[in-house]
């Protein structure tokens, strides 16, 4: 999380950046990197690169440490934030902390892939950025790095990609997930807009009924709450759960990284 709200890295390479504080091990060491800037459609804007220095529309974990960084600067325990997907609202509780999303759009039900010659079925949700989400019997059974990467990257989805979220049907009101990221090229421990999908795919399928909560490999619980559509799609989406201030720190920036 950087302040950019003056400017103080715009004479850099934001995407170089990204990359140089993301790598492990020899730097900071994260999934994304996100500055958080003025706006001009909201007080705020939360400008994210993924840890490949690719730019995405939105993070909806991003929006909520977002949330946080600017309640601690300003006091403020409710604000709209500018997103590469829009304006959204922002609830802080403490350290909790409620997104209200875009619609969750279903761009596509039902997808048959074949993936390792066995037959896969999900469906294509559009959550700010692009979800297929698949319902499985046992998370732990499930290959997620390699059927993960073999989904990213489907023709069914290229140019541009996609991220993959495999679902564990848990009881009528919860599911686990685990999700294969695009721009961070594996799995991580928690995806907000994975979360928001794969709540609402297992909705459609009449498997849960909102309020529901999941289950990340943190660990943690997240909850998600939404109106269903006819089509398939939802609306009135509250994206909730904890943030916690890992560290603050100062790193050297090299000259090599300015525009």
């Amino acid at each position: 999380m950087l302040d950019n709200r003056d400017g103080q890295f715009d004479d850099f390479d934001k995407s170089l950046l990204s990359r140089y504080f993301a790598r492990r091990r020899i730097s900071i060491g994260a999934d994304g990197v996100i500055f958080v800037e003025s706006g001009s459609l909201a007080d705020y804007r939360m400008n994210y690169f993924n840890s490949d220095g690719s730019w995405a529309e939105i993070c909806g974990n991003g929006a909520r440490c977002t949330a946080y960084v600017i309640a601690g600067w300003t006091g403020l325990n409710e604000m709209n934030i500018e997103t590469g997907a829009g304006v959204i609202h922002t609830w802080i509780d403490g350290n909790s902390i409620s997104v209200g999303m875009s619609a969750g759009k279903l761009v596509e039900p039902n997808i048959e892939l074949s993936i390792d010659k066995l037959p896969v079925l999900c469906d294509f949700y559009d959550i700010g950025v692009p979800h297929a989400v698949t319902i499985v019997d046992n998370l732990d059974e499930i290959p997620v790095e390699r059927w993960g990467r073999e989904i990213r990257y489907h023709r069914r989805f290229m140019p541009a990609g996609i991220n993959a979220d495999f679902v564990q049907v848990m009881d009528s009101h919860r599911i686990s997930i685990r999700t294969y990221e695009r721009g961070v090229e594996c799995e991580t421990l928690a995806c907000g807009t994975g979360v928001i999908a794969s709540a609402i795919s297992a909705t459609r399928k009449k498997l849960v009924e909102p309020l529901v909560e999941v289950e990340v490999r943190l660990p943690d619980i997240l909850t998600v709450d939404f109106k269903m559509q006819s089509s398939g799609s939802a609306e009135n989406i509250l994206f909730s759960g904890k943030v916690s201030l890992s560290f603050l720190g100062e790193i050297e920036i090299p000259d090599e990284l300015k525009l």
